[in-house]
This record gives C-alpha cells, sequence and structure tokens, in this order.
C-alpha cells in the first residue's frame, strides 16, 4: 500500500504540521526549489500488517546542490537539524553519524562528538572507527558511494620523530565505539580491543588527540602529567601547557597528550618548532579519498549491496538485538541512475511501527536503492525539508507533541549559486 502525502520534483513539498502547501510551480524550479530534487511521504505496510511511515529526499546527479555533513556551532555540543539546515541555508536535511549522547553508560562528557569518521570538504574532522561502513561525497568530482573506511594521521617532528595520532577533536583516553589505532582495551573486559564496538567504550592512557577550532573554544581539560601544545596554522608550535587544556587558536589547532603521548609532545613538540600531519582516509581498496571537496560521513552498518541485501552488522559493531528490533531508522542509498536517496522511517508510534534493519533493507531495495546504509536513528531520526518537520521525531516534548532531538551533525542538500 502506497500513500502519497506530499511529492516535490521542483517543487516545495507542504510542511508535517499540515499547514497549507506553498504557492509552487514549474517556474519555482531552480528559484525556491532546486531541480532535481524531490522530497515525498509513502506509507508501507510490513509482512505483519504493520505500518510504517516514511519519509524521502531523492537528490539526482544533474541537481545543483552540494550534499555534505553540516555540524552546530561547535563538535562539542549538539543542535537539532533544523538549526544546521537554517544556519547553512540547506533545502532539507536528515540527521547523520552516531554521537556520544549523554543518555550512553559510555558518555565521555561532550554530547557533539560524532562516533566514527567525520570529513567535510577535505579536512577530517572526527577519526574513523576503522572498518565501518561510511558515505563518501566527493562533491563534483565523482558519484556518491558506499564503502568501509578507515583513517590514519602520522606526526613529524624536525628531528625525524613520528608517531601515530589516535584522533581528532574527542576526549583523549576514551573511545567512544572502539576500533582506534592502538593499544585500546574494552572498559567492561579490559581486553585488548581494536574492532569497533557499536555503544561500547575502549580506554588508552597513552594517546595524543588533535583539536581543531571546529571542536569549540577550549579543548578538554586534562589529567595532571597531560601535555598540550599549541600550533599555528602552519604546525608551528607556539605554546606547551601542562596540564592540557585551554584555548584552541582560531586558525590553527592544538595536540594534547597522556601518558607516552605527553612524552612525545615534551621531546618533539617544543615553542618554535614545526610538527608536520600527514592524514589519510582509505577505502575497502587501500586508496587515499582525502581531497579538497571530499565529505564522508560514517555510522553503519551496509545495507545493500548490488541490490542484495547484505547487512555487515557484526563488522560494524552491532549485537543482535540491535538489527532485528523495530526502531526509528535513518538511511542514505544510491540508485542505479546515481541518484542520492535519504529516507526517515518513522517508529514507537501506533501509526508507524518502525522497521528493522532487513525490514529497511529490503524497503529500500522497493525504493530503488541498489547500495544502502545505515546512519543514527531511534529518536535522532529527523527530516526537514524547507526548515519544516518533514517526518514525525519519536522524542516528545511534555504536550506530546514531536520533539526533534539535538544531534551532531546532519546531512544537508544545499543549492550551489
Amino acid at each position: 500500500m502506497v500513500t502519497t502525502a506530499s511529492a516535490c520534483t521542483g517543487r516545495a513539498p507542504f510542511p508535517h504540521d499540515g499547514a497549507p502547501r506553498p504557492a509552487a510551480s514549474a517556474e519555482a524550479c531552480g528559484r525556491t526549489w532546486p531541480c532535481g530534487v524531490e522530497a515525498e511521504r509513502i506509507t508501507r505496510r510490513l509482512a505483519d500488517g504493520k505500518r510504517v511511515s516514511i519519509s524521502t529526499l531523492t537528490v539526482r546527479p544533474s541537481a545543483r546542490v552540494t550534499v555534505r555533513p553540516v555540524v552546530g556551532d561547535h563538535l562539542a555540543t549538539t543542535e537539532t537539524v533544523g538549526r544546521m539546515a537554517q544556519r547553512t541555508r540547506a533545502v532539507a536535511a536528515v540527521n547523520g553519524s552516531f554521537f556520544d549522547i549523554a543518555e550512553s553508560s559510555a558518555f565521555s562528557g561532550y554530547p557533539g562528538d560524532p562516533l566514527g569518521v567525520l570529513v567535510v570538504d577535505g579536512e577530517l574532522l572526527s577519526e574513523a572507527a576503522n572498518g565501518r561502513t561510511a558515505l563518501i561525497l566527493p562533491g563534483q568530482a565523482g558519484p556518491v558511494r558506499i564503502d568501509e573506511v578507515r583513517s590514519g594521521t602520522r606526526l613529524s617532528a624536525p628531528d625525524g620523530a613520528t608517531r601515530e595520532l589516535d584522533g581528532v577533536d574527542r576526549v583523549p583516553g576514551r573511545i567512544v565505539g572502539c576500533g582506534g589505532v592502538g593499544g585500546d582495551r574494552l572498559a567492561a573486559t579490559g581486553l585488548s580491543e581494536q574492532r569497533p564496538r557499536h555503544n561500547q567504550l575502549c580506554l588508552d592512557d597513552s594517546e595524543i588527540i588533535a583539536f581543531t577550532p571546529v571542536w569549540g573554544v577550549h579543548s578538554p581539560p586534562g589529567a595532571p602529567g597531560s601535555v598540550e601544545a599549541v600550533l599555528d596554522g602552519s604546525g608551528r608550535v607556539t605554546q606547551v601547557r601542562s596540564p592540557a587544556g585551554g584555548e584552541i587558536p582560531r586558525t590553527g589547532s592544538t595536540l594534547v597528550g597522556m601518558g607516552q603521548g605527553a612524552d612525545w609532545l615534551r621531546l618533539h613538540a617544543r615553542p618554535g618548532q614545526q610538527v608536520a600531519r600527514r592524514t589519510s582516509v582509505t577505502d575497502s581498496a587501500g586508496r587515499n579519498i582525502l581531497a579538497t571537496g571530499v565529505s564522508v560521513l560514517g555510522a553503519g552498518p551496509a545495507l545493500l549491496r548490488g541490490g542484495e541485501v547484505r547487512i555487515n552488522d557484526v563488522v560494524n559493531g552491532f549485537t543482535a538485538d540491535t538489527s532485528t528490533e523495530r526502531q526509528p531508522r535513518t538511511v542514505a542509498g544510491i540508485k542505479e541512475d546515481g541518484s542520492l536517496l535519504l529516507a526517515v522511517f518513522d517508529g514507537r508510534t501506533s501509526a508507524s511501527a518502525g522497521v528493522t534493519l532487513r525490514e529497511v533493507a529490503m524497503l529500500l531495495r522497493e525504493l530503488g536503492a541498489v547500495d544502502a546504509m545505515n546512519l543514527d536513528g531511534g529518536g535522532s531520526s529527523t527530516m526537514v525539508v524547507r526548515n519544516r518537520l518533514f517526518n514525525r521525531p519519536s522524542d516528545a516534548g511534555r504536550s506530546g507533541t514531536p520533539l526533534p532531538r539535538k544531534v551532531s551533525d546532519a546531512l544537508a542538500v544545499i543549492p550551489r549559486n
């Protein structure tokens, strides 16, 4: 069963709250709504007869838009998808990455921290949970695709000493979701763990973490013995402070070390010295995909490969119950013609049951996707079209009305001039 509530091809959809449809006509295409972008609401019946409401955005390759991740004021804090869309002048947006949510037992104190890889226009803002699935958005350089990615950064000092950077824009010593570069231990067992473990905490007492201005105004306060090297835009050390914690230069960055990482910075990151960084983000074939204009958003698991249902939940660190529960879901798919399909499946209500990962994969295939992946879901699942809610988020305010959750980042559809 299909119930079309709103469909627009070069037209503006009506808002979620039931207000009248704005004036829309063919000439609006390219003026108030970009050609090649379509928004639609549909309803499907699941195998047991329950219904699920689906909000979709289709972005054709010909559309004069850029689809890329956007964040709030700072990575260390959260913001609603609607506010992010307003700030970036996006015509539409959906929620993106999993993030360090305050309700989690693994919470590290900064709710905006993305869990896994986040690259915006060629800049790595959050390291990969290595081997997890990601949406790769090359901008105008090529087609959108889905793959498993890894990231790595090597620090080099003038004396030839090198060291691996453990992470970017996160609390040192705490790897939420695991999948780090080495030396990590699963907090629950104390055993070594390098694989992704969704929503679980790994620990490492010897790290170096880079902080960029995107994180916020200040780096987190460090423990006694921690060291922070302050770098200008060229990578030259301007100051070293201990313990770590202080202002991040607007045109530079800082390196925070603990344990052996602190020892390395004391020896090789002295004021006046240059610390070089070499960063790569590689796909499953080992190719470095990091370049100007390229954005990458990690989440997972994958749902479809070449039109076949292939859910790599174990590779992405998910447990069986996570995959088989019906929940609200936000997903990204790629159609045969290269169109990007973004969809939100509502859940946790009598009107919309939510979907399991297998159900969402099969429905996406029915909607024309050949490749697809899961994004953050549950109460985070949100779609905004023309600054209005287009789905029904499962979180509710005191009056019972849908309450959009503040999230770490969003995938925004932004018109090009």
